[in-house]
């Protein structure tokens, strides 16, 4: 990912925070036709290998384990994001851009397809997303169709070998600039225009908080 150094976030701690909050990601490969994608969710184990590691599954007819295994892959997690006009400034000689937070984790594929493994990441899966659930969802370890739906998915593990952050906010402007650009960003609708604002706001000193 290209990273000008002031947009760089390197932090491990809040990058493995970022995947965990913003966990449903992009795991892109390369197939013999071309890159090849898939969306789904990954759960981060952060004392797996040197940067954390992530954990998976997808559908067995889909193609990609087939050619990604023990193949490098990329791993994409996209955060808030919204447009930034450049009236916001008050300024000349400024133009439209786009302020967006993303990581990107590195690493090889390891294919999990025993039923152990697979029972593993869809046992700690469902307990991450159903938890906030007033009556929490369980995996039915008795249930009888169990065996035949773990044999339409496969797991895998990706050790993470790299990990990138990008945190674009406005970094390159004065932040008289970036405060200005708060207060338009607060007076948007969107969820993501007002979670920009809020992290600009970290950024700017004291006095230009409010």
């Amino acid at each position: 990912m290209y990273i000008p150094g002031v947009y760089a976030e390197a932090d491990p701690a809040r990058l493995h925070e970022f995947i965990d909050q913003h966990s449903f990601g992009l795991l892109v490969s390369t197939a013999a036709d071309g890159p090849f994608a898939t969306h789904l969710p990954l759960l981060l184990d952060r004392h797996g290998g040197k940067h954390g590691a992530l954990n998976g599954h997808m559908a067995r007819a889909n193609p990609q384990w087939r050619h990604a295994t023990d193949r490098p892959v990329l791993a994409i997690f996209s955060g808030p994001h919204t447009y930034i006009s450049p009236t916001w400034y008050e300024a000349d000689q400024v133009v439209p851009t786009w302020n967006y937070l993303a990581v990107h984790a590195y690493g090889r594929l390891q294919l999990i397809d025993d039923d152990a493994g697979k029972l593993d990441i869809l046992r700690e899966m469902v307990r991450t997303y159903e938890r906030s659930m007033t009556r929490p969802w369980t995996v039915n370890e008795g249930d009888p169709h169990l065996p035949r739906l773990l044999a339409q998915i496969v797991g895998f593990r990706i050790d993470i070998e790299r990990l990138e952050g990008k945190w674009k906010l406005n970094q390159n402007h004065p932040a008289e600039r970036r405060a200005k650009v708060v207060r338009a960003l607060r007076q948007q609708s969107g969820e993501d225009a007002r979670a920009i604002a809020a992290l600009m706001v970290e950024m700017l000193p004291a006095e230009l908080r409010g």
